[in-house]
């Protein structure tokens, strides 16, 4: 890794910043949110989430939210593509839009409560040891293991329920340490990692 030159363009390939904002326009067309689009990253297959690189990626997680809001058919992009290579196939026609009924109560992810955190500085708290079907940014290698908490930050959108449309249910959120060892045993390196973590994925140690 290296600091950016001050000369460094913002994107290595013309074609990766039109990917850019093809995937930002998709989705604020589609009615999403910015947990909504990272539950469409979630939601690809390998191939289009590896195989086709970073803004690859972009640009198929733009699709399916166009797809989840019924503003293309399943299969429309495919047909247009061999269309404009010169093949003749029959394009679907298009769905009739499904946009969810969302509207956001601020602009960006950060709210104000009027309730004091759950937890204090320097609290013990274990991640909870959870599932969820749907999106979650409460990272799989820490659920079920105490930490520590750092730093309590201003109260933000939850994403499970965002992503969802379920609502914004906005949540401290805490930078919680934890031991390498913890994580990983006694074979891990020796470390601390800090991870950001909203109140319901806490709890106190029993």
């Amino acid at each position: 890794m290296h600091p950016p030159r001050q000369d460094e363009p913002a994107f290595s390939e013309p074609w990766e910043g039109r990917a850019f904002a093809l995937a930002i326009v998709s989705n604020r067309a589609s009615g999403g949110n910015l947990d909504s689009f990272r539950h469409a990253l979630e939601r690809l297959d390998r191939a289009h989430y590896i195989g086709d690189g970073y803004y690859g990626r972009w640009l198929n997680a733009g699709e399916l939210r166009l797809l989840d809001s019924g503003i293309l058919a399943p299969g429309a992009v495919d047909a247009r593509a061999r269309n404009l290579r010169g093949e003749h196939v029959e394009e679907p026609p298009a769905p009739e839009p499904a946009k969810p009924d969302y509207a956001p109560t601020a602009e960006g992810t950060l709210r104000r409560l009027d309730t004091a955190p759950a937890f204090a500085v320097g609290a013990r708290v274990r991640a909870r040891d959870m599932s969820p079907s749907g999106h979650t940014r409460l990272p799989r290698y820490v659920r079920g293991h105490v930490g520590v908490v750092d730093i309590i930050q201003p109260a933000g959108v939850l994403p499970d329920t965002n992503a969802h449309f379920l609502g914004e249910n906005p949540q401290y959120v805490y930078s919680v340490r934890f031991d390498s060892h913890d994580l990983w045993g006694t074979d891990a390196d020796p470390f601390e990692l800090t991870v950001d973590l909203f109140e319901s994925y806490l709890e106190t140690p029993s």
